[in-house]
C-alpha cells in the first residue's frame, strides 16, 4: 500500500498510540482523520496533521457510521485503518467485596473488541469499493491486541480477553477480506510510554522498564506507528499479530 497521498484513519488518535501513528502516516504523506472519543483531542491531533477529526465512540454502530460517512464525504474513501482506541481495567474475579463487575468486564469487552470490529467491518466495506492496485489491493486495516492477550496478568482477565478476541480475529479477517484486496493485521504492544504509563511516578515506570530483556526501557509510541507504516508499505504482511515488546514476558502479577 502506498501510504503517501493515502487517506488513513486511526481511532484513539487523541493521545498515546493513536497520536503517534497519525503522525508517522502524516509524515509519510498520509490525509490523516483522527478518530477519538475525546472529540477536542482527535480535533487537536488532526489540526497539527493537517487533516480532519471526528468525536467518535467506537463502540456504537451509528456514531461510527456517521464518523466513515463523513470522512468519505470530505477526504475520499479510506485505504488504511489503524485502531488504537481502547480502555484498561484491572479487576480480580472474586475481590474482597465479592465478585467482579460484570457491567465493567463487558464495558472493556465492547469497547476494545467490538470496537474493533465495528470500525473494521464499516471501513472495510468503504475500502472494498475502492480501485484495487495493480496487485489488487484496496486497503490494509490494523488492529491494536497486546501482549496481554497471551500473558494475561492476575487481574486483567477482562483486558486479556477482549485483546485475546482482536489478535484471534485477525486470521478469519484477513482470510474473509483477501477477496477484497483488503489486508488485516494486528500489533500487539508491550509496555509503552502511553500517557496512562507516563503519568505514574518514576519509579513505576523504572521498575516496568526493569523488566524488559533488551532495550530496557518502555516503548515509545512513535515505533508502534513505525511499525504500522511499515505494515502498510509491506504488501506480504497479512493475517499476522505481530508482537512489540522488546523480548518481555508478563509474569502472573
Amino acid at each position: 500500500m502506498q501510504v503517501k497521498g493515502s487517506i488513513a484513519i486511526v481511532t484513539g488518535a487523541a493521545s498515546g498510540l493513536g497520536a503517534a501513528t497519525a503522525a508517522v502516516l502524516a509524515n509519510a504523506g498520509a490525509t490523516i482523520a483522527a478518530f477519538d472519543l475525546n472529540e477536542d483531542g482527535a480535533k487537536a491531533t488532526a489540526k497539527k496533521l493537517g487533516g480532519v477529526g471526528f468525536g467518535v465512540d467506537v463502540s456504537n454502530g451509528s456514531s461510527v457510521e456517521q464518523a466513515i460517512a463523513e470522512v468519505v464525504r470530505t477526504l475520499g474513501s479510506p485505504t488504511i485503518l489503524v485502531n488504537c482506541a481502547g480502555i484498561l481495567q484491572g479487576e480480580r474475579i472474586v475481590g474482597r467485596d465479592g465478585p467482579a463487575d460484570l457491567e465493567a468486564f463487558s464495558r472493556v469487552i465492547t469497547v476494545n473488541l467490538i470496537g474493533t470490529f465495528n470500525m473494521m467491518r464499516v471501513a472495510a466495506t468503504e475500502m472494498s469499493r475502492n480501485d484495487p492496485t495493480p496487485s489488487g489491493e484496496r486497503g490494509v486495516v490494523i488492529n491494536t491486541a497486546s501482549i496481554a492477550a497471551f500473558e494475561g496478568q492476575i487481574g486483567q482477565a477482562a483486558y486479556a480477553a477482549s485483546k485475546g478476541g482482536v489478535a484471534s480475529m485477525t486470521l478469519p479477517a484477513a482470510r474473509e477480506l483477501a477477496r477484497h484486496g483488503i489486508r488485516v493485521v494486528s500489533i500487539a504492544p508491550g509496555m509503552f510510554g502511553t500517557p496512562m504509563v507516563t503519568a505514574l511516578p518514576n519509579e513505576m515506570q523504572e521498575a516496568l522498564a526493569s523488566n524488559i530483556p533488551f532495550p530496557k526501557r518502555l516503548g515509545d509510541p512513535a515505533e508502534y506507528g513505525r511499525l504500522a507504516l511499515h505494515i502498510c508499505e509491506n504488501e506480504m504482511i497479512n493475517g499476522e499479530t505481530i508482537r512489540i515488546d522488546g523480548a518481555v514476558r508478563l509474569e502472573p502479577k
